[in-house]
C-alpha cells in the first residue's frame, strides 16, 4: 500500500469515527484549535430559545421578533418558548430540545438566548455536542447563558458569544458591537467610552488598573456564580494561558470573596494569563457587620498572579455591553483596559 494511500484511509477512517465519537471526547479533540461559525448577514434566520428562566409575556417575544426583524433578520421561535415549569422555561428535555433542534435545524443561521436567570446547568448533559459540532452556528447570551457558551466551547471548539440576550437593551454601543464582531467579522478592540460630561474628566465606565501589563490568550469566561457552579464538572475547558473575564450582578461583596476563592483553590487563577473583571451590579455588602470593598477583594485574589488584570469592563449587568467571543486569540492591555481580537470571531 502506497504512503498516499494509506493516509487517505486513515484520514477517511478518522472522519467516520468523528461522527460517532462520545461526547466527553470530542472536547479533548476540539480543544486544539477554535471553530468559527458564519456571520450573520442579511435575510438570515435567527432561532430564539428560553433555556434558563420562564418568558411571562407575549409582548416580550412580539418586540424581540420586531427587533431581529429590524436587524435585516428573521425570526424563528423555538417550539418551547413560552413554556413554564416553576421558575425555568419549561423542562429540562424540552429546553434541552429547542437547543438541539435550532442547531439541527440547517435554515437557522444563529441562536438568542432569551433571557438568563437560572437553568442552564441543567441541560448540559443533554445537549448533543457532536451535532453542534457538526453544524456550528452563532450563539449570543450572558448570565446564566454563561453555562452554554463555556460547556459548548470547551466541548466542540466552537466559539460563542458573550453579549446581548432577546431582552436585553438593543441600544446603539451594545449594537454596534454586535454589527462588527457577528455581521463584519472584524477583529475589534474593546474599549470602555470615554465621554467626558459635565465634568472636566471622565467620571461613568472608567476602568482600575490592578495589575499592570500585556498578556495574549484565548477569551474564555462569563457569569462568575455560573462558572463556580460548573466548578468540578467536565464541561470547562483548560484554563491553561487563557484570558479571564468576569462579571456578576446581586451578590454580597463576601460571596464575590468566597467565589473567587473558590477559583483560587480550583487552581483556575494559578493557570489564567490575565484577568478581566467587568461590572459587579449591586454587589454590596452584607447588612450588620463591616465588609471588604470590591476593591479590596479583587485586589486580594488578582495582584497575587501577577498577570495584567482589571476591573470595569463594559460586560455584565448592564445596558452598554461589549459583544466577547468565547475562544477567540486576543490581546489584552490593563493599563489602557483594552481587548484587541487578534482573529475574527465568525467567517
Amino acid at each position: 500500500m502506497t504512503q498516499n494511500r494509506r493516509s487517505f484511509l486513515q484520514a477517511t477512517l478518522l472522519a467516520a469515527l468523528s461522527t460517532q465519537v462520545a461526547p466527553e471526547l470530542l472536547g479533548a479533540a476540539a480543544s486544539a484549535s477554535s471553530v468559527r461559525p458564519r456571520r450573520l448577514v442579511p435575510g438570515a434566520t435567527v432561532g430564539l430559545v428560553s433555556p434558563a428562566s420562564a418568558t411571562w409575556l407575549t409582548e416580550e417575544l412580539d418586540i424581540l421578533q420586531d427587533t431581529i426583524r429590524a436587524l435585516g433578520l428573521k425570526p424563528k421561535l423555538g417550539k418551547h418558548v413560552l413554556d413554564r415549569y416553576g421558575y425555568l422555561g419549561g423542562t429540562d428535555a424540552d429546553r434541552a430540545a429547542d437547543l438541539n433542534t435550532m442547531f439541527g435545524d440547517d435554515s437557522v443561521d444563529a441562536i438568542l438566548c432569551i433571557r438568563g436567570g437560572w437553568g442552564c446547568n441543567r441541560l448540559l448533559p443533554l445537549l448533543d455536542y457532536p451535532q453542534i459540532a457538526a453544524h456550528p452556528k452563532i450563539l449570543l447570551g450572558y448570565s446564566d447563558i454563561t453555562s452554554l457558551l463555556t460547556a459548548i466551547y470547551a466541548k466542540t471548539g466552537l466559539i460563542t458569544f458573550h453579549g446581548p440576550v432577546g431582552t436585553s437593551t438593543w441600544n446603539p454601543y451594545s449594537l454596534d458591537y454586535v454589527r462588527r464582531v457577528l455581521f463584519n467579522a472584524e477583529a475589534v478592540t474593546l474599549t470602555n467610552p470615554a465621554v467626558i460630561g459635565k465634568g472636566l474628566v471622565v467620571t461613568e465606565d472608567r476602568i482600575r488598573t490592578i495589575t499592570p501589563g500585556v498578556a495574549s490568550g484565548v477569551l474564555v469566561g462569563g457569569n462568575l456564580t455560573v462558572l463556580t457552579a460548573m466548578l468540578g464538572s467536565p464541561y470547562l475547558p483548560d484554563w491553561s494561558g487563557k484570558l479571564l473575564f468576569l462579571e456578576d450582578t446581586n451578590e454580597n461583596i463576601y460571596r464575590v470573596d468566597r467565589m473567587l476563592t473558590q477559583l483560587k483553590l480550583a487552581g483556575v487563577l494559578d493557570k489564567v494569563a490575565g484577568v478581566i473583571f467587568g461590572k459587579c451590579t449591586k454587589c454590596l455588602p452584607g447588612e450588620g457587620q463591616g465588609s471588604l470593598t470590591l476593591e479590596e477583594v479583587l485586589n486580594d485574589h488578582l495582584r497575587s498572579l501577577k498577570v495584567p488584570a482589571w476591573q470595569g469592563a463594559m460586560i455584565g449587568h448592564i445596558e452598554n455591553k461589549f459583544t466577547v467571543p468565547v475562544g477567540v486569540r486576543a490581546e489584552i492591555d490593563a493599563t489602557r483596559g483594552s481587548i484587541r481580537l487578534l482573529e475574527p470571531a465568525v467567517r
